[in-house]
C-alpha cells in the first residue's frame, strides 16, 4: 500500500511540475532533485570508505545544471567555464583537506561524479522543457514509466533467465523485454501527440533507444548500491527507496534523448 499511494504522489508532482508549473517553479523542482541526489550520492559514496566534500560537491552540480537553465532567454552560464573552474575548485578543496593515505583520487573522483551522473541528466530534462515544451518531455518521462513498470511486472509473471544477475539478480531476460516492448508502444503512439513532428517509424527507433539506455541505467545504479552493499540509495520515499532508485533510468535516458531532440 505504502509503494502504490507514494507512487500515486510522484506521478501527481510529476505531471504538475512538467505541465502545469511556470518555468521558475520548475527548475526549483529541479534544483531539488539534484541536491536530494547529491546527498544520496555521497551517503553512498561514504559507505564505501569515500569520504567525499559534501558542499563544494552540491555547489558543483549546481553549477552544472546552471549551464542549461535559461535555454529560452540565453542567460546559461557557459559549460567550459563551469566545468574548469569546478575542477579547480574542488582539487583545492581535497588538496586542504586531505590527510594523507590513499583517499585523494577517490575523494576528488567522487566530488565531480554527480555532475556527470545527475546534473548533466537533470539539466537535459529542463533544456527539453523550456526549449521544446512540456509534451516531449513528458513522453519521455511516461515512456520510462510505462518501461520500468512492464519490467517489473512481467519480470514476476514470466522472468526466468537472469538479465545481469551479478548487478541485480532479480532483474531477468524477459522483464527487460517486456518492458522494451511496451516502452517502445507507447513512446510510438503517444509520440504522435507530443512529438508529432517525428515520424512514427522513427519514434520507434527513437523509443527503442530510450528505453534500452534506461534499462542500463537502472542497472548503473544497482551496480552502485550493490558495490556497496545498499538496498535502497535511501528510506527517502516509502516503498520505493530513494530518489537515486526512482530516476535511475532517466539518469542514462534524459541525455541521449536531449542529443537527439537537439542535433538529429
Amino acid at each position: 500500500m505504502a509503494r502504490l499511494l507514494t507512487g500515486a504522489a510522484l506521478v501527481a508532482v510529476a505531471i504538475g511540475a512538467v505541465w502545469f508549473a511556470p518555468l521558475p517553479i520548475f527548475e526549483a523542482v529541479a534544483v531539488a532533485l539534484l541536491f536530494v541526489g547529491v546527498e544520496e550520492l555521497v551517503e553512498l559514496f561514504r559507505a564505501s570508505g569515500v569520504q567525499v566534500p559534501k558542499w563544494p560537491t552540491v555547489a558543483a552540480a549546481l553549477l552544472t545544471l546552471a549551464t542549461f537553465v535559461g535555454t529560452i532567454s540565453g542567460r546559461r552560464l557557459p559549460i567550459d567555464v563551469t566545468l574548469m573552474a569546478q575542477f579547480i575548485a574542488i582539487a583545492l578543496v581535497v588538496m586542504n583537506t586531505w590527510q594523507g593515505g590513499g583517499g585523494a583520487l577517490a575523494a576528488m573522483s567522487g566530488a565531480l561524479f554527480p555532475s556527470l551522473y545527475l546534473a548533466l541528466p537533470i539539466g537535459s530534462m529542463v533544456a527539453i522543457r523550456e526549449s521544446a515544451g512540456a509534451g516531449p518531455l513528458f513522453l519521455l518521462m511516461v515512456t520510462v514509466i510505462v518501461s520500468d513498470s512492464a519490467q517489473y511486472y512481467m519480470g514476476r509473471l514470466v522472468g526466468r533467465r537472469p538479465l545481469a544477475a551479478t548487478i541485480s539478480p532479480k532483474k531477468t531476460v524477459e522483464g527487460a523485454v517486456g518492458g522494451l516492448v511496451c516502452g517502445v508502444l507507447t513512446f510510438v503512439f503517444a509520440g504522435g501527440w507530443w512529438l508529432p513532428v517525428v515520424p512514427a517509424a522513427m519514434r520507434a527507433v527513437l523509443g527503442f533507444g530510450i528505453v534500452t539506455v534506461g534499462i542500463a541505467g537502472d542497472l548503473f545504479e544497482s551496480m552502485l548500491k550493490r558495490s556497496v552493499g545498499v538496498k535502497d540509495s535511501s528510506a527517502l520515499l516509502p516503498g520505493h527507496g530513494g530518489v537515486l532508485d526512482r530516476v535511475d533510468a532517466l539518469l542514462f535516458a534524459a541525455p541521449f534523448y536531449y542529443v537527439v531532440l537537439k542535433y538529429l
